[in-house]
Order: C-alpha cells, then structure tokens, then sequence
C-alpha cells in the first residue's frame, strides 16, 4: 500500500482526494492535514510515501509547505492544482522550485477514467522517488555567480560554443531554473530544452521558467529560428529536432522511452551537425532517456554535462550516462551554468571551427 499524506485547508478537496485515492487501490491515506503545523507534526508521525499539497485559492501556502516538508523530513511531494488557472499553476511550479517533484491537474470525481488513472499513476510513481536532501538553488534570478573554469582540461574552454540542450524529467524544474540562472548574461547563444511534464502545464512551465530566470522562454514551434538569448521548449504532443538551417522542426513521431517529446530525439537530431559547437547537458529524472545519445554527442566532440547524483531529485537519466562515460563534466545545475559561462567568456575569437548546425565556417 503507498501511504498518503493529504495536505489541503479545504475539507471538501481533501474529502474528494481521499475517494479518489480509495477508487483507486492501492493506496492508504497516512493522515490529513489543513494547516502547516498539522503537515509537518504528520510528516513525521506518518512518514508518508507521498505528500499530496493543492495548491488553490485559500489560506495554506503551498510552497511553503513543500519548502518546510523539505527541510523537516524530506518527502516526495505532489502539487495537486488546476493547471488552467494562472495564480494556481504558478504557485505549482513555485512549489517544484521549492522541492516538489512533480505537479498534477487535481481531476474532479466524476472525470473521464484516463484522467483518473493519469494522477493515479502520477501519485504512484513518485511515491518510488527518494528524496535525500533539499539543495538550495543558488543561481537565483538577480544573482549571478563567478564563473569559474572547468575541471579537468581548460583547453575544452577555447571552443567556440553555438547553441545549448538541455533534457530532464523529474525534478527537472528547479534544476532547470538553477542552470538558466546561472548563464551569463546578456546570453549569446541559443537554448533548447525537453523537459517531461504533464501536457496541461506546459504553456504555465514556459511561462514561469521565463519569470524565474529573466530569459525569453516559450513553447517552440515548427520552423522557429535559433536566436541568441531564446530559450525554446519541446511541446507536448511532438518531437523536437534541429535541421540544418538552424530551425526547430517538430514531428508527431513514436514516442522513445514512452514519453514525446523525448530528451533522445533531440539529441540525436545534432549528431551530424558539427556537434563540437553544443553543448549538450542531462538533468535530473527517471529511466535513460537521452543517456546514449549522450554518448554519441560526446564522442562526436560536443562538451557534454551530467548532472550529480546528490543534487538530482532522481538519477536515473544523469546516472546512466555516466555509468556509460558519456559526461565530460558531473556537476550541479548551477556549476554546470557557471562553467558554460566561463567558457562562453574564455572561448578564442577567430578558432576558425564550423559552425555547430551549418557547417559553414565560423
């Protein structure tokens, strides 16, 4: 049975998630909570598998409870919220920054069944996830940090560097929030990024990602140019590749490792542009996806990052590449944004190396 800790000042939503949760078996609801002293006495009493935290309209703030959850007794939290309303799909990803794993539309009791199984399966797999320790993300928007050169081989900083991607899943928000921060500004490259999410939040993600770090951010779309400074996003039901124009194509192909879009196809789309120009990062999240293609990006020359083990909410994605060789660098989100930016400020003008999509000359 996974326990649940439901934490919602509204008696009526907690009422409805625990007929839910009982609908769905397999589920035992630990405790009920309706203010933060009640969450955090619980959390510890309980030691609930999963903590459910709605974000809505009332007085209990979400965030703070996730925040406090983390540093009392760290536990999976899942942010229950309606994604169409603004304030409270905000608030969700203020929770993931905080240390959430993952965000859910709350479904009413009488929704279709695949919407009832989706936040099912949402609660039962992050249940799975453990949750060490919450790091604090110090490349916070306003704050730039030193950039500092890498480790190992300096000469890896005289690459001129053309265009960033990035792939993560779980934890994949706070972790993406603390690498944008810490790039260098004004940014002079363009990023792509594919990151798992719940196709209700994505335009919310794009937004507050955005908010967050102070770059233009939004959802790609089919054709879109790569322009310094943008950051474009996979959206949810397509496959995002790059073609050799420097433009965005987006396709409705299979999913790979069951999810679209995946960090894979992405990364794959760059192996036969000059991939010595990318730099190609893997964050926090479950499976392999994007691990080989990884591989095959570094051993083509990209500069290729791996995020560490003890600042990923889970090290699937990041671990596996690793265990394959394919990182250059195991840094934190946050390191691995100061040291692109050291490279960006340290690279030689004038290298005369193609350029990463074109292959024309630089």
């Amino acid at each position: 049975m996974t326990a649940v800790l439901i934490v919602d000042d509204d008696l009526e939503m907690r009422a409805a998630l625990r007929r839910i949760l009982k609908r769905g078996g397999g589920f035992e609801v630990a405790g009920e909570a309706g203010s933060l002293r009640q969450a955090l006495r619980l959390v510890q009493d309980v030691s609930p598998d999963v903590v459910l935290v709605r974000c809505g309209r009332r007085d209990l703030n979400a965030v703070e409870v996730t925040a406090e959850i983390m540093t009392v007794k760290a536990s999976p939290v899942v942010v229950v919220t309606d994604p169409r309303d603004a304030q409270a799909a905000e608030c969700a990803f203020r929770a993931m920054s905080a240390g959430a794993v993952a965000a859910t539309s709350c479904p009413g009791e009488d929704a279709a069944a695949a919407e009832l199984a989706a936040f099912l399966q949402t609660v039962r797999t992050m249940a799975e996830v453990r949750v060490v320790h919450r790091r604090p993300t110090r490349g916070a928007p306003g704050r730039r940090p030193t950039a500092t050169p890498p480790r190992g081989d300096p000469a890896g900083a005289r690459r001129r560097l053309d265009l960033i991607v990035v792939g993560a899943s779980t934890g994949g928000p706070q972790a993406l929030q603390g690498f944008l921060s810490a790039l260098p500004r004004p940014l002079t490259l363009p990023v792509l990024i594919v990151q798992h999410i719940t196709p209700d939040f994505q335009g919310g993600f794009a937004h507050w990602l955005g908010e967050a770090t102070g770059l233009h951010t939004a959802l790609a779309g089919d054709g879109d140019s790569l322009l310094p400074g943008h950051v474009l996003i996979a959206p949810h039901p397509y496959q995002m590749g790059v073609d050799a124009d420097r433009r965005v194509v987006l396709r409705h192909d299979i999913p790979e490792h069951g999810v679209r879009p995946s960090v894979s196809y992405l990364f794959r789309s760059l192996l036969d542009l000059a991939p010595r120009h990318t730099a190609a990062v893997l964050l926090t999240g479950m499976g392999r996806d994007g691990a080989e293609e990884l591989l095959h990006l570094h051993e083509r020359g990209a500069f290729t990052i791996a995020q560490d083990a003890d600042s990923s909410v889970v090290h699937g994605m990041p671990g596996s590449a690793i265990q394959l060789g394919a990182a250059d660098q195991v840094l934190p989100p946050d390191e691995a944004g100061q040291l692109l930016g050291w490279m960006l400020s340290a690279r030689a003008p004038g290298d005369g190396l193609e350029s990463p999509v074109t292959g024309g000359a630089a």
